[in-house]
């Protein structure tokens, strides 16, 4: 078995990780451990993630990401998700013990939020106590409007996560985050979001 350790946001891509990736990639023989840089969460910059990244080079036989490219802090102008997980890449061996043993690390960024996987399919809100009868509807029209769900843009009235707030005002992300995603089921969240599936496609390599 190898050990790859997921270096999150906060507490819903931890949860995420613990319900829904971790099964998945265990029957492909690899244990995925979801790590937060603070107990707090949030607040995630290349200063924060390299370091916290770097420091698990001695306990995991490859570390990765997966943090949101919405609200990632002191981002470059026209910065691109591949460009930051380009610079996070490179920060990444300043911060290495000059004694740890080779290994695979790789920065993923979701682009631009963990809930934009949500909208995979949004018939998975269903599982949403009280879930307003117009939520639905409303949800299906914002997919209709972009190629993936990946696409939905990341403004601060706009991001994905604001989106649903607006349609399910009880949208609780840590609890029913892991939960629409584990309700959707992840092959249909791959299917629909090209970057993520080739995230997860890597993860099963090892």
């Amino acid at each position: 078995m190898k050990r790859v350790a997921i270096v999150v946001e906060g507490d819903t891509e931890e949860e995420f990780v613990k319900q829904v990736l971790q099964p998945h990639l265990g029957a492909h023989g690899v244990v995925a451990v979801a790590m937060k840089p603070n107990s707090r969460g949030g607040n995630i910059s290349v200063e924060r993630l390299a370091p916290a990244m770097a420091k698990l080079s001695w306990n995991f036989d490859a570390v990765t990401s997966l943090v949101d490219f919405y609200e990632f802090k002191r981002k470059q102008p026209n910065e691109t998700v591949e460009d930051l997980e380009a610079r996070i890449d490179a920060a990444i061996p300043q911060h290495r013990p000059q004694q740890s043993h080779s290994m695979i690390q790789f920065a993923y960024v979701q682009r631009h939020e963990f809930e934009a996987l949500l909208f995979a399919d949004p018939a998975g809100f269903g599982v949403v106590p009280d879930l307003p009868h117009e939520a639905a509807q409303g949800l299906v029209q914002v997919v209709q409007q972009f190629a993936t769900p990946e696409d939905i843009n990341d403004h601060r009235d706009t991001a994905p996560s604001k989106r649903i707030q607006s349609f399910i005002p009880g949208y609780h992300k840590r609890l029913h985050g892991p939960l629409v995603a584990s309700t959707i089921g992840l092959e249909v969240i791959r299917a629909r979001c090209p970057r993520f599936h080739a995230w997860v496609t890597r993860l099963e390599s090892f």
